[in-house]
């Protein structure tokens, strides 16, 4: 049986922390942005965790067992 593989795509864009949350990047802070607020594109720099209910599929998506 071959070893199963880590999904390339979750990984580039997903870290899990010590405590088990995964992080993830904000979306809308990529272009078109003279029209957003400077308070608003600081708040998109910072990471963000993923939501509960979709931790289980991100975590499957990054073990490569």
């Amino acid at each position: 049986m071959p070893k199963m593989k880590t999904n390339s795509s979750a990984k580039k864009r997903f870290k899990v922390t010590g405590s088990g949350k995964v992080k993830r990047k904000q979306a809308f802070k990529n272009h078109i942005l003279t029209k957003k607020a400077k308070k608003r594109k600081e708040r998109l720099a910072k990471d963000a965790f993923v939501h509960k209910a979709d931790e289980k599929n991100i975590k499957r998506l990054l073990v490569a067992s």
